[in-house]
């Protein structure tokens, strides 16, 4: 009885020899087959093995042969291939957001749709760079919570957290919960920019759209209130807003006006796209007008470029920047 329960079985396993052991570079022959199906208790005879190869065909799998002093079969097209899953790889890993440990089980689960073979290719790719990677197994629940909750267009409830140093007997960084209490918003979209999640939701009673890391909330609890803000969202541009709040941290959106040397026209483009208008200033300088967050990170950005670029207007901006280069000219006196 067990016997005929395995023969039943033997598509399956045939599938699963094939898609796992053989690739373009890894064929297989006939009695090579029947050998590894033995190893699962299935016995085979090579003109039923044809047939069983030939309804994989017709199942779908691409069986594929190849001829030299013997006929050796070999999956050839799959839904995805190396190249594609190296991409997926990398970006696993240089993920901020995704932990160590579910990075390795992600892409262990890439292996799986290749030959084991072609998975080793993938497992060299784990060890790329060492990446500071978040600590917080529990994002994976959030981003689901919240995505859940965006489908179902429902308000959230959650607690925010922020990051302390714990002097105390031993120093060591603690996440504290923000003194705000528990927030209760509309959430709208996800968005992932600078290699974190942020969730776009909708503040009734500041009456606004705001932006949040998800790798910072907990206690997530979807309600039964009806989301608002959805004129504010339908009306919201995301790359737009991603491309003015520098890493996603707040400030007073203002238009600033730059100088900048032309050598930085790819610096401007990567961070403000291609559509931004410039002017001619100079033979060696041009002119940019664009939105942007005053917030430290934006000067700490505008710093970075040295004395390539200059902020012409508003004052505003000039003076702040000013007095934040005083202020760190100081710290070294």
């Amino acid at each position: 009885m067990a016997r005929r329960t395995m023969q039943k079985q033997k598509l399956l396993y045939l599938r699963k020899i094939m898609l796992e052991k053989t690739d373009e570079e890894h064929g297989l022959t006939v009695n090579e087959i029947i050998a590894e199906l033995k190893a699962y208790g299935i016995s085979a005879e090579r003109k039923s093995l044809y047939d069983d190869l030939q309804i994989l065909e017709e199942y779908g799998v691409d069986i594929c042969r190849t001829k030299s002093t013997t006929v050796r079969y070999y999956v050839g097209h799959r839904d995805f291939e190396i190249p594609e899953l190296k991409l997926l790889v990398d970006a696993i890993q240089s993920s901020k957001f995704i932990t160590q440990k579910k990075s390795l089980s992600l892409i262990k689960k890439l292996e799986g749709l290749v030959s084991i073979n072609e998975g080793k290719q993938l497992q060299r790719q784990v060890y790329v760079a060492n990446r500071v990677k978040t600590l917080n197994e529990k994002i994976y629940y959030n981003v689901d919570t919240i995505h859940n909750a965006i489908s179902a267009e429902k308000q959230i409830t959650f607690k925010y957290y922020k990051l302390e140093v714990n002097f105390g007997s031993k120093e060591k960084i603690i996440k504290k919960q923000r003194k705000d209490g528990i927030y209760r918003v509309s959430p709208w979209a996800l968005c992932w920019n600078d290699e974190n999640y942020y969730m776009i939701a909708y503040d009734k009673e500041a009456k606004m759209l705001k932006h949040y890391r998800v790798d910072k909330m907990g206690s997530i609890e979807i309600t039964c209130d009806k989301c608002d803000g959805r004129a504010e969202f339908d009306n919201f541009d995301i790359a737009g807003y991603t491309k003015r709040v520098f890493s996603m941290f707040g400030g007073s959106e203002t238009k600033v006006k730059l100088s900048v040397d032309n050598s930085l026209i790819g610096v401007i483009v990567d961070r403000f796209g291609y559509d931004v208008f410039i002017t001619k200033e100079t033979d060696t300088t041009f002119c940019v007008t664009v939105d942007v967050m005053l917030s430290p990170q934006f000067y700490a950005w505008l710093f970075g470029l040295g004395n390539k670029v200059k902020i012409l207007s508003p004052q505003r901006a000039v003076n702040e920047f000013w007095l934040r280069l005083n202020e760190t000219v100081k710290t070294y006196l």
